[in-house]
């Protein structure tokens, strides 16, 4: 079955200061990625709104109200340094939330066996109650709890190589021993959390941080020797991809070393995992990425591994 890619134009209405990294050139990037010829085949579908319901499985309504309120009708509101909404930000956090819980529909009535949602703004630096590096709503932690709520998925796991630890799905999945949350991310890098021995309450939070510099080998490594043996016997019924190219050679935010091919290897990997124990049903979600060149090929081969091609 094709590879479903849901995306929106309300992305690129969430403006932020100029010269800020997470801009909307980055889905313009994707597009112009997904463009080519091996990906006439994508199913593409602009992704929803997200119901606040949906939204508060991983968010207080206390928070998600404050937003809403603070999400202004003109200009530009900062909530951190890094953070701030415009007047499309709002629609557009709700639309990235939105592309990752109709993804999981889709996989989970077996229309489709994955999905890329290609929305911003990113979200898994979002905490239950507070917005931090670019992040407003968690999406891909969202994803996980509404495939448990809707559709009686007993174990969810939440796999995530952005260059920078996901604090937030680690926050929201901290004490909660039916979702496993891993990551490989740089160490010491912004937020400053995911150290090794940062494991949850229920032993089911596996970080394998890596140091600036390292590249294809340390990053291969950590995923077989940490993560991929956990994930394996966890036995996940459904993986969700926190996606996050930043880990990239070009990358400004980070000093990684992956190259494309990495990316499509861990996808690979993935793929396998979700084959034995979740009937192949993975949804990834977009998280950061900020050289355009690095994200368009990253995300390109990303894809590709997941439509087998």
């Amino acid at each position: 079955m094709p590879t479903l890619y849901y995306h929106h134009a309300a992305g690129l209405n969430h403006v932020t200061a100029p010269g800020h990294p997470e801009r909307p050139d980055r889905l313009r990037a994707i597009e112009q990625g997904l463009s080519a010829e091996p990906f006439t085949s994508l199913v593409r579908v602009e992704a929803p709104e997200a119901d606040l319901d949906v939204v508060a499985l991983c968010h207080s309504n206390e928070y998600i109200d404050e937003l809403r309120h603070i999400a202004p009708k003109e200009g530009m509101v900062y909530l951190d340094g890094d953070t701030s909404m415009s007047p499309g930000t709002w629609e557009a956090a709700l639309r990235a939330t939105g592309g990752a819980v109709a993804a999981v529909d889709a996989v989970m009535k077996n229309k489709r066996t994955n999905a890329f949602v290609g929305t911003r703004p990113p979200g898994h630096h979002a905490e239950t109650s507070r917005p931090m590096g670019f992040c407003f709503f968690d999406s891909a932690a969202i994803a996980a709890r509404y495939a448990q709520r809707k559709y009686g998925i007993a174990r969810a796991c939440v796999v995530d190589f952005d260059v920078h630890h996901g604090n937030g799905s680690q926050e929201i999945f901290w004490s909660d021993p039916s979702v496993m949350y891993a990551s490989t991310h740089q160490m010491p890098l912004f937020p400053g959390t995911g150290a090794t021995q940062e494991r949850g309450d229920q032993d089911t939070v596996v970080n394998a941080p890596l140091r600036p510099g390292n590249g294809s080998r340390e990053f291969r490594e950590a995923f077989d020797i940490a993560i991929l043996p956990r994930l394996e016997a966890f036995a996940p019924e459904l993986i969700v991809i926190s996606a996050g190219f930043d880990a990239h050679w070009r990358d400004p935010l980070g000093s990684l070393e992956l190259r494309e091919e990495d990316f499509a290897w861990v996808t690979r990997k993935l793929m396998e995992i979700a084959d034995k124990s979740a009937e192949g049903r993975i949804v990834s979600v977009l998280e950061g990425g900020y050289d355009l060149q690095g994200l368009r090929d990253s995300v390109a081969v990303h894809v590709a591994a997941l439509m087998n091609n």
